[in-house]
This record gives structure tokens, C-alpha cells and sequence, in this order.
């Protein structure tokens, strides 16, 4: 007993200075959402990035690590108790089947791409399956199926920061290409969710524009996560019968599970309205602090050591699904 309070003593201990740093940036995009009217998520990024030198300070990554991605999935959770079945199918069939085609069309096409400019194939597969799904997780779930050749981690790591950045750049971008698009709010989501590689940064794109926006974002972008089981199953049989769970990577992330389970207790209309404006308000303080962190740990000076192939791999597989997903949302009604 002693043993276990020691070993959760230390383990706060090392994650607190980077949660607290984390929280700080929160509230400082909260002050200034508040005061300017603006959105707290977009504030929370760009503060994070202007601060993204205390990273170096190995002190802080484990809290900021966990406030990026724990934090971060808790919040995403908790916005299951702000939905209903209602609102997945007012997305309808099309959209889904829309979806499954778009990861189908992107997978396929990282490893065409790769080809055309030289690249190793296991590159094209991490590229394709992180644009596809949902950006870092994805590329780290993949890895863990795929063989461990040379160069293995160093290409996990290029499509890592590579993904991270231009989800960051999407964030900022895609809510006003909405706009000049002319797309009502969830019409904007679905595009959102359909495009933008992270969760994080679908999240806050989504809610930078509106509530309803944010809601059909997030319901598109965890109809994108669900595919990343069928997508490491069929990769582990094409690749000579590999484990598609091997090296302890989930086969479906735990905060869709939540997610899904605390929509379909919501749709059955016995969540008090108290306990949603409770969860909908911790969800918010969660997502905005999560952000801050996931804008500490983006610095573009990253990109510069990817080399100019794996950047335009990954720019172009950006733009296809950006296309797949406006000629879907320009041919649906």
C-alpha cells in the first residue's frame, strides 16, 4: 500500500509542472476569449505555439505529454453527454459510406504517392493511415503492424510531426475555407471532421465556428477513428499475417468507446440536464487546456529536418482528402 502511494506520489509529481504550465496557457486563451469574443481554443493554440521553447525544459514534457493526450481524450469522452443518436443520423448513410471510401481512397493513395517520389512503401502506409483516420495515434498504431526494418521509428517519427503540423495548420485555415465555401454549419463540420488528420485539432477547428459546427465535426472525425480497426486488420493480413494487435497497440481508441457509450445513455433521455451542462462545461475546460498543450509540443522548426518528400507525401495526401471530401459535401444535399 505504502509501495503504491510512493509510485503515485512520483508519478504526480513529474506529470504536474507540465499540467500546470498546460493549465496556465488555459486560462490565459480563456481571459482572452472572454474579453475579445474570440474562440478560447484558437487562443489556447497560438499561445501554446508562442511558448513552445519550455519544452526544453525536460521537467514539463510528461505533464504536457498527458494534458495533450489523456486530458485531451477525457474532453473528447465527455462530449458524448452533448449528443444523441438524433445527431449521428442526421448525417445520414451517404456521409459514412462517403467516409469508408475517402480512408479506403487515402490509404491506397500514400502508398501510390510514396512510389511516385521514391519513398519506401511502409512510409506511404504510415502517411496514407495518419491523413486518413486520425493523424498521430494512427501512425502510431500502423507502425506497430508493420515489420521493423531500418529506418522504422525514424519514419514513424517523420509522419508524426508532419501530420501534428498540418493538422495545426488546418485548424487555423479550414474554418474560414468553410466560409468561402459557403457551408452552413454542419455541412462545415462534416468537412472538418472529414479532413483534418487529429482530434485535437478537429475539435477545435469545429467549435472555433459554432456549437453545431463542433458537435457534426466530432461525430465525423470518431466515425473516421472507427475505421482505424478495420484498417490495421487488413494491413496486418496483406502484410504476411502480422498480429493487428501486436506491440500494445488498441485495435479502437478507448475514448470512442466512452464516447459512443455516453451518447447512447444520453439518447435514452435519463441524463439529468444538470449532469450534461456539468459534463458539456468540464469537457470545455478539458479541450481548451488539452489544446494549449498540444500547441506547446507544435515548433515548425520540426519541419525543416523532414526533407522536402515525405513533406510533399504528406501535402498531398492533405489535398486529396480536401477534395474528396468538398466534391462529396458539393454533390450532397
Amino acid at each position: 500500500m505504502n509501495f503504491s502511494l510512493a509510485a503515485g506520489r512520483a508519478a504526480w509529481s513529474s506529470v504536474f509542472p507540465g499540467a500546470a504550465v498546460a493549465l496556465l496557457v488555459g486560462m490565459a486563451a480563456a481571459f482572452l476569449g472572454g474579453h475579445y469574443k474570440g474562440s478560447m481554443l484558437l487562443f489556447a493554440l497560438l499561445l501554446g505555439m508562442a511558448l513552445n521553447f519550455l519544452t526544453e525544459d525536460k521537467r514539463l514534457a510528461p505533464g504536457i505529454q498527458f494534458v495533450a493526450g489523456s486530458v485531451l481524450r477525457i474532453g473528447v469522452a465527455l462530449l458524448g453527454l452533448r449528443l444523441t443518436l438524433e445527431n449521428v443520423s442526421a448525417l445520414g448513410l451517404p456521409t459514412v459510406l462517403a467516409l469508408a471510401i475517402g480512408v479506403t481512397a487515402t490509404v491506397l493513395a500514400g502508398v501510390a504517392f510514396a512510389r511516385m517520389l521514391g519513398l519506401d512503401r511502409d512510409l506511404g502506409l504510415l502517411a496514407g493511415g495518419a491523413t486518413a483516420i486520425c493523424g498521430a495515434s494512427a501512425a502510431l498504431a500502423i507502425a506497430s503492424v508493420l515489420p521493423e526494418r531500418e529506418g522504422h521509428e525514424k519514419r514513424t517519427t517523420l509522419v508524426v510531426i508532419g501530420v501534428t503540423t498540418l493538422s495545426t495548420a488546418a485548424m487555423v485555415f479550414y474554418p474560414t475555407l468553410t466560409v468561402w465555401l459557403g457551408l452552413d454549419s454542419t455541412r462545415a463540420g462534416i468537412f472538418i471532421g472529414a479532413t483534418i488528420h487529429d482530434v485535437a485539432q478537429v475539435v477545435g477547428a469545429g467549435f472555433s465556428l459554432s456549437r453545431e459546427a463542433g458537435d457534426a465535426a466530432t461525430i465525423t472525425k470518431l466515425i473516421r477513428v472507427a475505421f482505424l480497426m478495420p484498417v490495421l486488420v487488413c494491413m496486418a493480413m496483406v502484410l504476411r499475417g502480422r498480429s493487428a494487435g501486436s506491440g500494445g497497440a488498441p485495435l479502437l481508441p478507448w475514448f470512442a468507446v466512452v464516447f459512443a457509450l455516453l451518447m447512447l445513455l444520453n439518447s435514452t433521455g435519463v441524463v439529468a440536464v444538470a449532469v450534461q451542462q456539468a459534463a458539456s462545461q468540464a469537457s470545455q475546460v478539458c479541450l481548451v487546456v488539452a489544446i494549449a498543450a498540444v500547441g506547446l509540443k507544435t515548433s515548425l522548426r520540426d519541419v525543416a529536418s523532414l526533407g522536402w518528400r515525405p513533406v510533399l507525401l504528406l501535402v498531398l495526401l492533405t489535398l486529396l482528402l480536401a477534395m474528396l471530401a468538398a466534391a462529396f459535401l458539393h454533390t450532397w444535399r
